[in-house]
This record gives structure tokens, C-alpha cells and sequence, in this order.
């Protein structure tokens, strides 16, 4: 006779667990198709039960995500994902709280609430979903399109330095940071268990094709022919390693990082940068190559989990407060919490 547990009476949810019942409406090749499969597919190895899964959104073409997730969501307004997640999570601890955002409604209008979410280190989830353009107002260009960007609103070029999300996110004291592109989806379902294991605010960047008004703009980082030369994939405890025959390096020369090759440097793979997923200044650096020279030469986009770092999360720092003052000064009444300490007769 076999026993029946309760963890075996549970079925294991599969990928279309999680498809909602809702037509899925992108634009035919939109990025946003392979993120929401990805999503789908690495939940069901989670083990956390769909009602304990909530979706926050913005707005944009990425905020239609929501929608498509057979779990808890809200559809949020522009710019403002960070702030409800924030409020999510604080009064609802144990779920696992998800944000979506394009690279428009996190860093333009939601900013604020990106820079002070990552400081804060809610145990919450932030993808952005990058295409370097606004999408869903038709194309004009975003905070992170590149300086001279021709577009509708900008139709002599923009004259504006973009934003560098991952840089951002590390300069606002995010715990985790990483960045993995639509087109690599075994890449992508690694960071995304990456960022669901982390405890504190994961940070996942993710490169996004508009095939609509900006298509091929990460293409360089995921086809054949440019993909070894163009991106350089990190894993912690590795040399940097890149190239078509892998024979390129990245190593130091102090804290300035050189290309070499391998083949005709003199150098070998024991001479290379070590990626180490804890140490700030580097990931700060790896983060820097972007679309920027380190002594007038151009480096690889770099792909993978730059920075990982254990930091107490707002909502256990909140309990374990809340809890002291309790102790210490008991559960006042509203009426003593509303006036507090300084009070005035008026004769």
C-alpha cells in the first residue's frame, strides 16, 4: 500500500499553467514573445503556487504582460510599477513580487522610483525590457537610445547621452544586476532563476527587439556572424574569454581593462579577469562597456549576472522594527499615535 503525501497531491505546474486566457497582442516578431515564453517556462520549477505570484506593470508595450500571466498582476500607470510593487511586497511579504517595465517607463518617467527602489532592496523582481525606443507611442526615442538617434521626435539625431541600465542600477546600490537579451532563451531562463533565488532586489536588463521601430538593434549580440566578436558572456568564477576561436581576453592592466589575443600577445588564459559576481568595482566597470572605449578601444557587450550582493531587504528590516518598538513601547492607541509627544492646550 503507498502513502499519499500532501507535497505529492500537489501537481507540478507546467508552462501552460501560467498562459492566461488571454489573446497574447504583440507586434509579429516583437522581443516581448520570447520573454513571456521564457517566464513561462521557468516558473513551474519555482514551486511557489500561483497565488503567491504577482505581476506589476507600467505602461508601454511591456505592460501588457500582466495580462498574459494566469497569476495575481495589476496593470499599473506610467511610471509607477516600483512604487506599488513596493507597497505590494511591504504589506504582503511572502509573495513573490515581479515588475515589468520598458526602458521608457522605468527610466524616464519612473525614474525616481527605479533609483530608490534598487536603494531600498525590496525582495522584488525588476525586469526591464529594453529596445532602446518607445514602442507603443508609435517611436520616439527613449533614455536609452543611443546619441544620435534619428527618430520622430528626434529627426536630426538626439543630442542627449544615454542612459546605461545596468550602470544606473549599480550606482543606485542594487543587489543584483544582470543582463541577458530575447534572443538567447536558455540565457534568459538562467538569469531569470538567478534573479528568483536572490533575496533582495533583482535587477535583470533585458535587450528587447521592436521589429516595428527599431528592429536589429541588438542583433550584432545574438547573430552567428557577430555574436562571438560582439558579446562576451560572464559567469562567475571565469576568465573572460570572447572571440570567434575564443582567443580573446580581457584582462588588467591595474584597473584599466585590455583586450588581448591570446595567440600573439604572449599572454594565456591564466593572465585573464576572473569575473567575481561580489566585487563592486569590477561589475561597475564590466558595466561600462557600453558603447564606450577604455584607451580608444571598444569592448564586447558583456551578458550574464554582473553583481550579486547579500543586503537585509526593506520588508525584514521593516518587520524586525516594528516588532522592537512593540516590545518596547506596546500598541498605543490611534488617538496617542495621532498626537504624539507635542501637544498644545490653547487657552
Amino acid at each position: 500500500m503507498s502513502i499519499v503525501t500532501e507535497q505529492d497531491a500537489v501537481p507540478k505546474l507546467t508552462a501552460k499553467d501560467f498562459a492566461s486566457n488571454q489573446e497574447v497582442k504583440w507586434c509579429p516578431g516583437c522581443g516581448d514573445y520570447s520573454i513571456l515564453k521564457q517566464v513561462q517556462t521557468v516558473f513551474p520549477d519555482f514551486g511557489v503556487p500561483k497565488e503567491d505570484i504577482v505581476f506589476i506593470s507600467g505602461i508601454g508595450c511591456a505592460a501588457r504582460f500582466t495580462y498574459y500571466m494566469d497569476t495575481y498582476g495589476m496593470h499599473s500607470i506610467h511610471g509607477r510599477a516600483a512604487a506599488i510593487a513596493s507597497g505590494v511586497k511591504a504589506q504582503n511579504p511572502d509573495l513573490s513580487v515581479w515588475v515589468v517595465s520598458g526602458d521608457g517607463d522605468a527610466l524616464s518617467i519612473g525614474g525616481n522610483h527605479f533609483i530608490h527602489l534598487m536603494r531600498k532592496n525590496f525582495n522584488v523582481n525588476y525586469l526591464v525590457f529594453n529596445n532602446q525606443i518607445y514602442g507603443l507611442t508609435k517611436g520616439q526615442y527613449s533614455p536609452t537610445s543611443e546619441k544620435g538617434k534619428v527618430a520622430k521626435s528626434t529627426p536630426f539625431g538626439s543630442i542627449e547621452e544615454p542612459f546605461n541600465p545596468s550602470e544606473l542600477a549599480l550606482g543606485a546600490k542594487s543587489t543584483f544586476v544582470a543582463r541577458s537579451l530575447d534572443r538567447d532563451p536558455k540565457h534568459m531562463q538562467m538569469v531569470l532563476r538567478r534573479a528568483h533565488e536572490h533575496v533582495g532586489t533583482s535587477f535583470v536588463e533585458i535587450y528587447q527587439n521592436c521589429p516595428v521601430f527599431n528592429d536589429a538593434a541588438f542583433f550584432a549580440f545574438s547573430e552567428k556572424d557577430t555574436k562571438k566578436e560582439q558579446a562576451i558572456f560572464v559567469e562567475h568564477g571565469k576568465p573572460l574569454i570572447f572571440g570567434n576561436a575564443e582567443e580573446k581576453g580581457i584582462r588588467f592592466d591595474g584597473l584599466t581593462p585590455v583586450i588581448v589575443d591570446m595567440n600573439t600577445s604572449g599572454y594565456s588564459v591564466n593572465d585573464l579577469w576572473i569575473h567575481d559576481e561580489g566585487d563592486k568595482t569590477k561589475a561597475n566597470i564590466l558595466a561600462r562597456f557600453f558603447d564606450s572605449t577604455f584607451n580608444g578601444e571598444y569592448f564586447p557587450r558583456p551578458f550574464g549576472v554582473f553583481y550579486q550582493e547579500d543586503r537585509s531587504t526593506y520588508e525584514i528590516s521593516m518587520k524586525e522594527q516594528i516588532e522592537e518598538l512593540t516590545e518596547r513601547k506596546g500598541r498605543p492607541s490611534l488617538d496617542a499615535i495621532l498626537s504624539g509627544n507635542k501637544t498644545w492646550t490653547i487657552l
